[in-house]
């Protein structure tokens, strides 16, 4: 994801021998499957047992562990341990109570009344209750915040009102069909308000919240430490057991280097790993030592997205010449080994709203793109790469420092594909990203992905108000008054057929336009050595410690 505010880590971890990647395979590879539209087999586990510590290694540093403020999927994998929202979405997509127990609409679907749950302590001491409501939205929304949630998500929010300790009513400027899903999204999270006043603009190293683990420590370089909160109210999404967690303590390592995190879950160094390379996966499967854990994930998918004000990518015509110019099938059986699925819309296909019939529409088509490149004024010079009015085609791609699901090579083979018909590709490597992208001019193709609850997480990437830099993530810089029509109608649309149709059209006229390319989708894996027991994945593919435990 792209981060909203410069990362709290920088990448360290200390160096694993590659022996480690070639350790014989003795017993059996393990694979449970767990998550939204999968199966759960955990056939082998046994009663869990209390006690000890499980390392978990991320690919990335999160930008801030403060729910209001993060931007990043990462920081949402630590924040679902320390926070909880007041509602959440099951398997099935249903909503089901949290911090809140019950909740009242009112006819016209303006006034949301929440009976909220009792006994609840935030890690500080302090209890939860309506204020502590109140303050949380009036913080998501302050433009001080700088918050996701509360320039789309809480934008219809009028008013937040205590009705008593355990009743909170809020009232809408207008009926939002969004706004109880998006209740359960990770970054409106109830924070401590007693915390929030003590440490300010650094909330987001010093977090608190109701959630079964507390904030212990942060290691500037390498570690974020949690550990179990005991007067945890014990009513957690997904769980099979009441009361504090398992685990004793939840460590999350920063360890950007695919090989590093594998190999150290090979040697025992570390209980687990996420963002597992392909080749691993594979090796895994046919019978490893390690567990594997699956689960599907919603929202947007791995998509590259480009500049639609540079030229000549400001005419569809090019961007269209351009996408057919990039075999996205042979990138991504190259790359995932069959691992990850190419993706033909911008949403995932288990996000409400998918439009099945674009699969298979777009296809690679080299000769039609040298085609349209001709006539478009682009000739191929003796050097092989087009020119017109003596500028050359020029493609430039802004990529992170760290190879994340190997983005960075998505980005060599769609140099080398462009090359064949006449494009030069300049890349960026950079630690920068979201000082590039805030310049229109800057830059061309940029990668990005989004899990979300609700398709309405398109409106952040496409809505000609959430130009990046500006407001939300539309870094292709895209507008286009009828996109932004039916986005907004979407969200106030309550029919579920009705608004299913409205999201199919929007992904046919983004599609259509190339205001975006997507690549794959992909399946978040994670792999642990076999004492892992309980590891679950909410609705859309974040992982949940609160049931796991280490096999005695």
């Amino acid at each position: 994801m792209l981060p909203v505010k410069k990362p709290i880590f920088t990448a360290f971890f200390i160096a694993v021998s590659l022996v480690l990647l070639l350790t014989g395979c003795s017993s059996n590879g393990g694979v449970t499957k767990t998550g939204s539209n999968v199966s759960n087999d955990r056939a082998n586990e046994t009663k869990p047992a209390e006690g000890g510590e499980l390392t978990y290694a991320l690919a990335t540093a999160p930008d801030t562990l403060d729910p209001h403020a993060s931007g990043m999927a990462v920081a949402t994998r630590v924040i679902k341990s320390i926070f909880e929202s007041l509602l959440y979405q099951d398997k099935n997509n249903e909503l089901k109570p949290w911090l809140a127990t019950e909740w009242e609409v009112s006819d016209d679907k303006k006034t949301y009344t929440f009976k909220l749950r009792q006994g609840v302590k935030f890690h500080d001491g302090e209890p939860f209750n309506a204020e502590a409501v109140k303050f949380n939205f009036e913080r998501i929304v302050d433009p001080a915040t700088k918050s996701v949630a509360g320039s789309v998500y809480l934008k219809p929010v009028k008013s937040v009102e205590v009705v008593d300790d355990y009743t909170v009513k809020i009232e809408l400027e207008k009926p939002s069909a969004t706004f109880l899903t998006l209740l359960a999204h990770s970054n409106i999270s109830m924070v401590s308000p007693k915390a929030v006043k003590k440490y300010g603009d650094q909330f987001g190293q010093h977090p608190v919240g109701t959630g079964p683990f507390k904030f212990e420590k942060l290691s500037q370089n390498d570690e974020i430490v949690l550990s179990k909160f005991e007067d945890y109210h014990g009513h957690y999404p997904f769980a099979e057991h009441k009361g504090a967690a398992y685990l004793d303590k939840l460590v999350f390592k920063i360890v950007p280097e695919e090989a590093t995190r594998i190999g150290s879950v090979q040697s025992g160094q570390i209980k687990a790993a996420e963002t597992v390379p392909p080749q691993d996966i594979v090796s895994i499967k046919k019978g490893g030592q390690l567990k594997l854990w699956e689960a599907e994930t919603g929202g947007l998918p791995y998509t590259i997205f480009v500049n639609n004000t540079t030229p000549p990518w400001n005419d569809v015509r090019a961007r269209r010449a351009l996408k057919q110019s990039i075999d996205i099938d042979s990138i991504v059986n190259t790359l995932y080994l069959g691992t990850y699925k190419r993706a033909w819309s911008v949403l995932s296909p288990v996000t409400f709203g998918y439009d099945k019939e674009l699969e298979g529409k777009d296809t690679y088509d080299v000769e039609q793109a040298n085609k349209t490149f001709d006539e478009l004024g682009w000739k191929k010079d003796a050097d092989g790469f087009r020119k017109k009015d003596g500028k050359t085609l020029t493609v430039r791609i802004i990529d992170d420092a760290v190879n994340r699901e190997k983005r960075q090579d998505i980005s060599l083979m769609i140099k080398e594909q462009l090359k064949k018909v006449g494009i030069d590709v300049k890349i960026e490597t950079t630690t920068e990203a979201q000082a590039i992208l805030s310049d229109s001019k800057a830059y061309d193709l940029r990668g990005n992905s989004r899990v979300a609850l609700d398709p309405d997480d398109l409106t952040l990437f496409y809505h000609s108000e959430q130009i990046y830099g500006q407001r939300g993530f539309n870094i292709g810089w895209y507008k286009n008054a009828e996109v932004d029509r039916w986005l907004e109608q979407a969200a106030v649309e309550f029919d579920p057929a009705k608004r299913e149709e409205l999201y199919k059209k929007i992904q046919r006229k983004l599609i259509d336009d190339v205001a975006s390319i997507p690549i794959y989708v992909f399946p978040y894996i994670v792999a642990t050595t076999p004492d892992v027991q309980g590891l679950k994945f909410d609705s859309i593919g974040y992982p949940l410690f609160y049931d796991v435990n280490l096999k005695k």
